[in-house]
């Protein structure tokens, strides 16, 4: 491991679902609204998934999470406040759902200790697409690998969009096909932080790449094999030409 990706994985501390992540920027108001904020319309909330490991090495976390993946559970790992490697899976929609589902992994020896969460967003719609975009930042740099959805191995493109989305409690689906047809459609000149932009880039207008808008023409995506999750300009000519048009989801 690199002394770069170290820096890369220093970074992604900031990515959890407990943490409150701060602004990034514009005029977006950061006031909370005064009740918790819902985009039940149109993405489920994650209700209540299990959280598992303590890890001080990222390899770890890694194994746990490819062995709950093999399991057929929609695991991913983070880093927590604490500097550990945890790592977390499932959407259940009961707390004892989701404590029966853990006994049973932990009675099979697959998992040991664990813990239930609620990552439901309680702040409004404007610090919910902030901490979306914030969220998608700290994932710059992060090499890019075909159907992936791990930090260490990379992300696609439409992993990178589910897994932000995730940690901000939305429970986005797997595929840009099935975000395209998830989402609320928006107009180019009234997308907003936040929304998921989407591209035709193997020609025509069948949906073949995904990425998150922060705002003055950019977004951030999973550009490419053998490239990193960066930052790329609607304006750019390659895009312009490509681009299907954009979906919101809050």
């Amino acid at each position: 491991m690199g002394p770069t990706f170290k820096a890369h994985l220093k970074i992604y501390i900031a990515v959890t679902f407990m943490l409150s992540l701060a602004g990034c920027g514009g005029n977006t108001a950061l006031t909370p609204a005064s009740k918790p904020y819902v985009s039940a319309k149109i993405l489920s909330s994650v209700r209540f998934t299990v959280q598992v490991g303590a890890f001080s090495n990222i390899d770890n976390a890694l194994r746990l999470t490819d062995t709950l993946q093999h399991q057929g559970l929609n695991a991913y790992h983070f880093v927590h406040k604490s500097g550990l490697y945890k790592v977390r899976f499932g959407n259940f929609p009961s707390k004892d759902s989701a404590h029966k589902k853990a006994e049973s992994l932990k009675t099979r020896g697959i998992i040991d200790e664990f813990y239930i969460v609620s990552p439901q967003y309680q702040y409004g719609e404007s610090q919910l697409r902030i901490s979306i975009v914030k969220t998608a930042k700290s994932f710059i740099g992060v090499p890019y690998r075909w159907g992936g959805s791990s930090y260490k191995k990379g992300f696609d493109c439409s992993g990178l969009t589910m897994a932000v989305y995730r940690l901000n409690g939305l429970n986005l689906p797997r595929s840009s096909r099935e975000q395209w047809k998830t989402g609320k459609p928006v107009k180019r000149r009234q997308l907003l932080k936040g929304d998921l932009v989407f591209f035709a880039t193997s020609g025509g207008r069948k949906i073949s790449h995904v990425g998150i808008y922060t705002g003055n023409n950019k977004f951030i995506h999973a550009s490419g094999s053998g490239r990193e999750i960066r930052t790329a300009s609607l304006l750019s000519k390659y895009y312009k030409t490509r681009y299907v048009g954009a979906r919101t989801y809050i």
